[in-house]
């Protein structure tokens, strides 16, 4: 199946700021996340859909070539991927192979090797604090016996007898002379006759790598960490790639963040949002007082300043927005239930006890009048 527009993945248009484009991806990626949808296996492909979107569109030269080429232009096998080399890498590869000229001939050195990505998922306690996290990955490694070379140790590797060292040779075609890869020594230009027992030449050997992830405080959905060096070894002992970790953060039971603020809802009692009090709230620092005035009504939102995110990149430290909840009473006894309906009766006698509902019913009953003339 076609893959879709990444831009129409993400629900934003070609012009979109790093930032506006780190909201859409936020939101997308708390919708779907498989904490929130166990067992949705449509949630799960559209989380790792969009997962795949931002890391392209986040990446400054990654999206360059998405714009210019789209998707085949990410194909590693595919010739757009090499961005804006054009009419010249065309006639250079197709023209230079027949008249030995180019810029593809000679042998094949060391190369860098691969990029890896490793996803992470934090606690928002984590993500929030910092922390340093160990992790395990699978990587190829420079192999210790042969020092990369992939000769026996004790031994070398000697220059191929067909290229001479070069990596290529010549095959005449009639008026041609065609340039192509020595097929013995594979582009190498070295001849490896008695190869490491523990690598079989390949000079790199998989290993699992443990690392210490140190986590600055104030991460996000979607934040990348780069660990330089840390990817595959590079064939021929070449230098390795980089290692990127990728941030996911968990669903917390309590809070729910929105870029450096966090949000929570407090329950309180019917007596105390109409007497007013104190109250115990939970923060990420641990407990605080908050003071409820008298007659609160649900659904008001006090802010504790200071109480949120400490950001990454940027200064100051975000609010914790409490909104309050007012819980209405279960199970109540008959002494409850008497008490309750004399209150009724006390404040249904006086409109001014409940300003809100008497402008509401003093609204239904004019829209009514309002249907019958």
């Amino acid at each position: 199946m076609a893959k879709r527009d990444y831009y129409q993945v993400l629900g934003v248009d070609r012009n979109v700021s790093d930032g506006d484009l780190k909201k859409a991806y936020r939101r997308i990626a708390m919708k779907l996340h498989p904490d929130r949808n166990p067992g949705d296996t449509a949630a799960e492909e559209q989380f790792k859909e969009a997962n795949e979107a931002y890391e392209v569109l986040s990446d400054a030269e990654k999206r360059q070539i998405y714009d210019q080429f789209g998707h085949d232009g990410l194909d590693p096998n595919n010739g757009a991927g090499r961005g804006a080399g054009g009419f010249g890498d065309i006639f250079g590869d197709v023209f230079g192979d027949i008249f030995g000229g180019g810029r593809g001939g000679g042998r094949s050195g060391p190369a860098r090797g691969s990029d890896l990505r490793y996803n992470m998922s934090l606690t928002l306690e984590q993500a929030v604090n910092g922390d340093s996290v160990e992790i395990r990955i699978p990587v190829l490694a420079g192999c210790d016996d042969c020092s990369g070379s992939g000769a026996k140790p004790g031994t070398s590797a000697s220059i191929c007898p067909d290229c001479n060292g070069a990596g290529q040779v010549r095959v005449s075609q009639g008026f041609f002379s065609l340039q192509q890869t020595c097929p013995r020594c594979r582009g190498r230009g070295e001849i490896i006759a008695q190869p490491c027992n523990t690598c079989g030449g390949a000079g790199r050997v998989e290993r699992r790598k443990t690392l210490s992830v140190k986590v600055p405080a104030g991460v996000d959905v979607g934040d990348r960490i780069r660990l330089s060096g840390e990817g595959e070894a590079g064939p021929n002992s070449g230098p390795a790639g980089d290692l990127y970790v990728q941030i996911d953060v968990q669903s917390h039971p309590i809070f729910q963040r929105d870029g450096r603020h966090l949000h929570c809802e407090v329950p309180i009692s019917f007596a105390d949002a109409a007497l007013g009090g104190e109250l115990d709230v939970p923060t990420l620092d641990g407990r605080v007082k908050l003071k409820v005035p008298a007659e609160t009504q649900t659904g008001k939102v006090f802010r504790l300043r200071g109480k949120g995110v400490t950001q990454v990149r940027g200064s100051g430290v975000g609010d914790l927005l409490c909104r309050v909840i007012i819980e209405t009473p279960v199970k109540l006894t008959d002494e409850q239930r008497q008490l309750l309906q004399d209150l009724k009766k006390s404040l249904e006698s006086n409109s001014k006890h409940s300003p809100r509902g008497k402008s509401w019913f003093d609204g239904v009953k004019s829209f009514f009048d309002e249907l019958k003339s």
